[in-house]
């Protein structure tokens, strides 16, 4: 009877134990995603064929949208690289962090306007990354690609703020073409702008880490110039219909297939790994496309400039654990918001000491109907941008309106300092309506310098020296 009493007990001992599991199992599946991060370098809003493009082949990123939420009104934290890579490894305002132009940036000479040239020109070690939260939570962390938040164009190990010093585990930096310390295997090999390195690293980091909570950001340095791929996917696409019009470029039309098959490739790894239900992907760009390649349609200019056409950006975000059926956001979204996003749904701890610009969307994940709380999201440039053409300024959305602040204009007291624009009925911002609905332009100008004032913005100043220049 003992013996019986004694099997009886081990049988619901192990029973018990199973349950438990299970019950960990299904909590972690649900609770705590995998997350994994694709950026694109320079990508337009409308070069994806999901959101209109009939030239720029993208089946893989595509599919994806079929599996998440498109977002339409999704923008990056800048019109330039850098800040905006380090707004979304800290959920801040690159206003806030003052790292407000491309590291390592450039000071052009004899401009009305001076501006500080002790901003950050590497993200700070005291800043805590989503990667470093994300390891006091149990994840492992991977960086592979274009970090661009160190001065230095050194080896990874010798970069002064590298990933694996701002709480990444793995990691492998990449440098574009133009570089002289692009591996001469791999210009051996054709991997031009380092898309199979990055994605066979992405592939092994997935493969040794698939039974432990992971972050895995891909951080490709395509499709940033210099314009250069394999010959016959270029001739492919020059033999295309509309290869002629200025918003396609046959040449942009192969790196971006390349992406694309990259993202292919760690979709269907996640699938065979059985992974891909509780991961979480985001897809996006760093900011837009750049204008003299292509023309970023509908919208005006594009990287470099604080129109549409240099922060209005492609965002996708898939979770199919989460989000049942696919659907499209109008919902005005930032690379800010990654941060507070993945922490919370990875229960990562949100530090209320840490002051994030970024909001938690996840809300609408498993409620589309459900409203963000927002209504208004900031830009700020105090620099000149020689490759563009873009001078310093600062921009607001609210709801659907849009202000652009010139400061040359505002500070020498020129005509013609603000633009303001409906997005709703004019995303191609031709139509400035500042002088129409001044109340508008008031209360949205207020708000832009509030802010600037609550983040300690840097502002550019008069340069005496050239004004007195001009004068003689």
């Amino acid at each position: 009877m003992k013996i019986i009493n004694s099997k009886f007990n081990f049988s619901c001992f192990v029973i018990a134990v199973c349950v438990i599991l299970i019950s960990c199992q299904k909590s972690r599946e649900i609770v705590s995603p995998n997350v994994v991060m694709i950026i694109a370098d320079d990508l337009g809003w409308s070069q994806i064929g999901c959101y209109g493009s009939s030239f720029y082949k993208t089946p893989n990123i595509d599919e994806l949208a079929k599996s998440g939420i498109k977002f339409t009104n999704a923008y990056s934290a800048a019109s330039i690289c850098s800040p905006t890579r380090a707004a979304i490894m800290t959920g801040k305002y690159p206003a806030r962090l003052d790292l407000t132009d491309f590291i390592p940036g450039n000071t052009p000479e004899n401009k009305p306007l001076l501006t500080s040239d002790d901003w950050q020109k590497y993200l700070p070690l005291k800043e805590v990354t989503i990667a470093e939260k994300m390891r006091s939570s149990g994840y492992l962390t991977g960086f592979f690609g274009k970090w661009h938040l160190s001065k230095e164009k050194l080896p990874p190990e010798s970069l002064s703020h590298n990933p694996n010093m701002q709480g990444f585990k793995e990691s492998f930096v990449t440098y574009k073409p133009s570089s002289n310390l692009i591996q001469q295997w791999q210009s051996e090999n054709k991997d031009f702008h380092n898309v199979d390195t990055i994605t066979k690293r992405g592939l092994e980091f997935l493969e040794q880490n698939q039974k432990t909570p992971f972050l895995l950001i891909l951080s490709h340095n395509t499709i940033h110039d210099p314009l250069i791929e394999n010959k016959k996917l270029i001739h492919k696409y020059q033999n295309k219909k509309g290869s002629v019009n200025d918003e396609n470029n046959p040449i942009i039309g192969a790196m971006i297939e390349t992406l694309d098959n990259s993202v292919g490739e760690i979709i269907n790894k996640l699938k065979i790994l059985d992974l891909f239900d509780n991961t979480l992907l985001i897809f996006c760009s760093d900011n837009g496309g750049k204008q003299k390649h292509a023309l970023q349609t509908p919208f005006k200019k594009g990287k470099g400039w604080l129109y549409e056409g240099g922060i209005r950006v492609p965002l996708i975000i898939s979770w199919p654990k989460k989000i049942k059926k696919p659907f499209i956001s109008h919902q005005m979204t930032s690379s800010i918001d990654f941060l507070p996003t993945i922490l919370q749904v990875t229960n990562s701890n949100l530090d209320s000491k840490n002051q994030y610009d970024g909001i938690d969307i996840s809300s609408i994940f498993s409620n589309q109907t459900k409203l963000i709380n927002r209504d208004e999201l900031f830009w700020h440039y105090p620099h000149y941008h020689n490759g563009s053409g873009m001078k310093p300024a600062s921009a607001i959305r609210w709801k659907n309106y849009k202000l652009i602040e010139w400061h040359e204009a505002t500070l020498l007291n020129k005509d013609n300092q603000i633009e303001l624009y409906d997005l709703t009925v004019d995303p191609g911002e031709s139509n400035n309506l500042s002088l129409k609905i001044p109340e508008i332009a008031f209360l949205m100008r207020n708000k832009l310098r509030n802010w600037t004032n609550e983040v300690d913005a840097k502002m550019p100043k008069v340069n005496e020296v050239q004004i007195d220049f001009k004068k003689r």
